[in-house]
């Protein structure tokens, strides 16, 4: 990967709309005649803009000759891409059986008052986006879940505050 796309990362405050688009329109450039590299030009994209809006999508297609139902197909089944600014951490809840019969529904409830915001919002302060996911293989530590890439097991809603504390 590009260390040119690492640079900015999610929200960066630096930039303009005009430099993300600039940069993303090089990697396009860089990647659009290697077969199967839509998931990376959306990868990259993502990590320069944040996320993926509308407009976003239509350049991204514009510029790989691809029509915009094919990248936008891409970025709804991918549960990895956001088509709404997403906040500074990512805190999933798993649903997965193992999580939800132990409790993992319980954790989405206390989130929801804690946060303010339903599960697939971001927090007004644009802090956290909070998600569930249907698995993230911790059934073993059931009910997990996990803000950015740190697994936190046998969750219970009275340790989330202070989970949350840390960040």
């Amino acid at each position: 990967m590009s260390s040119e796309a690492l640079k900015c990362q999610c929200c960066c405050e630096e930039e303009n709309d005009q430099q993300k688009y600039d940069r993303i329109a090089e990697i396009i450039d860089k990647y659009k005649k290697r077969e199967g590299s839509l998931i990376q030009v959306l990868h990259l994209s993502q990590n320069i803009y944040g996320y993926l809006p509308l407009e976003l999508q239509k350049f991204i297609a514009d510029r790989m000759d691809k029509p915009l139902s094919e990248v936008s197909g891409v970025i709804t089944f991918y549960s990895f891409f956001a088509t709404q600014p997403r906040g500074k951490h990512t805190i999933r809840v798993c649903m997965g059986t193992a999580c939800y019969v132990r409790g993992g529904k319980k954790l989405v409830d206390r989130l929801e008052d804690i946060l303010g915001v339903p599960v697939g919002s971001t927090t007004e302060d644009k802090k956290y986006t909070f998600e569930v996911a249907r698995c993230i293989g911790a059934c073993g530590l059931a009910p997990a879940m996990m803000i950015d890439d740190v697994v936190f097991k046998q969750v219970n809603p009275d340790k989330l505050e202070s989970i949350l504390a840390k960040y």
